[in-house]
């Protein structure tokens, strides 16, 4: 599954999420773009975008996008805190579909 990090998601997360071919915003040149731009633009080359940003469900209609979305909720986003949702998250990848929007966590 090609898989993208947005910005707020640590990149050490990456490596927790093996078989997954996972790149950040950062590496694809995409940081600052607005939610809207992002998933237009990581619907052509991913199948899932990991996001913390509770505003995403707020400022678009994830339905409208060719993307599965996994929302991640923790006490914060620093990888120690993320490491054990990390069974979820797969789980959550492996189930979403394209302009489904799936939560993790808390």
């Amino acid at each position: 599954m090609r898989v993208l990090l947005d910005e707020q998601v640590p990149r050490g997360l990456a490596d927790a999420l093996i078989g997954h071919e996972v790149r950040t915003l950062a590496q694809m040149g995409w940081k600052g773009l607005s939610n809207g731009q992002l998933l237009a633009t990581a619907a052509t080359r991913f199948d899932v975008l990991i996001t913390m940003d509770k505003r995403m469900p707020v400022d678009r209609d994830v339905s409208q996008y060719q993307i599965g979305v996994v929302l991640v909720r923790a006490l914060s986003n620093r990888l120690d805190a993320l490491l054990p949702l990390v069974p979820r998250i797969l789980e959550a990848m492996a189930g979403v579909h394209p302009g489904e929007l799936r939560r993790v966590g808390a």
